[in-house]
């Protein structure tokens, strides 16, 4: 027989805290990839049915192959074929559902934007754990959620657990992206053209023509048809504008400044 350890915990809960949300997450992405997918995918599948007929929650079909294709329609908004942390939320009944909080809040790319930009306050392209837990604060105050301080320290660590992916605790830009919902986090679109520190610099230095440390949108629109074009990837203009809106909500009185940029365009942050 399984040892408790193995069996996945918490699935028959009608509500999950964060922390038992994450525990379930960590069970089934047994390869810690941040994606439940292939095998670990029927294996959550088949614990779920296990545990929804325990309490009474069946579907429609009893054939196993149907019942998964249509659980996938209904949760797999994407449709990559697999089931990611945010998806998960809207499956499991979790507690205050804590990830859709953040995403009520941060609706668009652009208020991300503006968000990460308050709370990197030392513009070093992370988020810091106490940092964290001021952006928390305010995102649950603005959805007029009480908590008291024990909570918050939950909800910091969760997140810092669900999307360090690295451990270093801290939250890079993109980790901290995962917030955001699929159709609207934008930087999900520049993951297959990272550049490095030199390639970067070249880009920049050839829109900032007169080395002012700063570009504008109208330079800044230049660059990111420049990219997309080189990295031979389609995209219509108001796709175009909607990225140019969110990284300039970085900028400073219309200025976009060098180390903004490299944060959203470099494969690693600046040190």
């Amino acid at each position: 027989m399984a040892s408790p350890q193995q069996q996945p915990p918490y699935l028959h809960l009608a509500e999950l805290t964060a922390t038992q949300f994450l525990e379930i997450w960590k069970h089934f992405d047994a390869d810690g990839n941040g994606y439940i997918e292939g095998k670990e995918l029927e294996n959550f599948f088949q614990e779920l049915e296990k545990a929804r007929k325990g309490s009474g929650m069946m579907s429609k079909s009893d054939n196993f192959g149907e019942k998964m294709k249509e659980f996938m329609q209904k949760y797999d908004k994407n449709s990559d074929g697999k089931i990611e942390m945010a998806e998960l939320a809207q499956i499991l009944p979790t507690e205050e559902n804590f990830l859709l909080c953040f995403r009520q809040h941060v609706g668009s790319s652009a208020e991300f934007m503006e968000a990460w930009r308050k709370y990197d306050t030392d513009r070093s392209g992370y988020i810091e754990a106490n940092e964290l837990k001021g952006f928390l604060s305010d995102l649950l105050k603005k959805a007029n959620r009480p908590y008291d301080e024990p909570k918050l320290q939950e909800y910091t660590q969760t997140i810092l657990r669900m999307f360090d992916l690295n451990g270093d605790g801290k939250l890079g830009l993109s980790e901290m992206s995962r917030l955001l919902p699929v159709q609207e986090n934008f930087l999900l679109k520049f993951q297959g053209m990272k550049l490095t520190s030199e390639e970067f610099n070249a880009i920049f230095t050839f829109y900032d023509k007169d080395g002012s440390g700063y570009i504008d949108e109208n330079e800044l629109d230049a660059l990111l048809k420049d990219l997309y074009e080189k990295n031979k990837k389609e995209m219509n203009i108001q796709q175009l504008t909607n990225y140019r809106k969110s990284v300039m909500s970085l900028a400073e009185a219309g200025k976009l400044y060098r180390k903004d940029l490299e944060i959203v365009l470099c494969s690693e942050p600046p040190m």
